[in-house]
């Protein structure tokens, strides 16, 4: 496998990661520096009961979990500005705005990473959760949001 091959892979690990975090959080209220060492020590890269987790991008993890909840404000003006009449982001389940959130920040503060990347890294993270038009939505409103912070 390429340097360039296992970095992707790595950071696609870490998205995934980013948002079962983000979710947690929400769900148990976890303060983000306990959240991040209870991934660091029992999640990334672990085998858990036979079952062998993801090496993630440790780094750029960490920054995606920390940036979400420093910006989180911001990120859900932007996400809600996309979503259509009527609709809330409260009104989405948790882990669909974990998605988002997270696919926005990366959008918003993370311009090393290209557009195309960004949209479909959380398509893909979208398709463990859901099925088809879920993953839909997610392009959709990402690619709006893109649009929106990065012209």
């Amino acid at each position: 496998m390429t340097k360039t091959n296992e970095r992707s892979r790595a950071r696609s690990a870490a998205r995934l990661f980013a948002v079962q975090a983000l979710y947690q959080h929400e769900m148990e209220k976890t303060p983000i520096p306990k959240l991040l060492d209870e991934f660091h020590q029992h999640r990334l890269g672990r085998t858990i009961e036979d079952v062998t987790y993801a090496h993630a991008e440790i780094d750029f993890f960490d920054d995606l979990v920390r940036g979400v909840d420093a910006r989180r404000e911001e990120i859900d003006a932007a996400i809600t500005g996309k979503l259509a009449a009527g609709w809330s982001l409260e009104r989405l389940d948790k882990p669909m705005r974990q998605i988002l959130r997270a696919g926005t920040y990366e959008l918003i503060a993370r311009i090393d990473v290209p557009t195309a990347t960004v949209i479909s890294e959380y398509v893909d993270v979208a398709d463990a959760f859901y099925d088809k038009r879920e993953k839909g939505f997610v392009n959709g409103l990402l690619d709006g949001v893109a649009k929106a912070v990065r012209g």
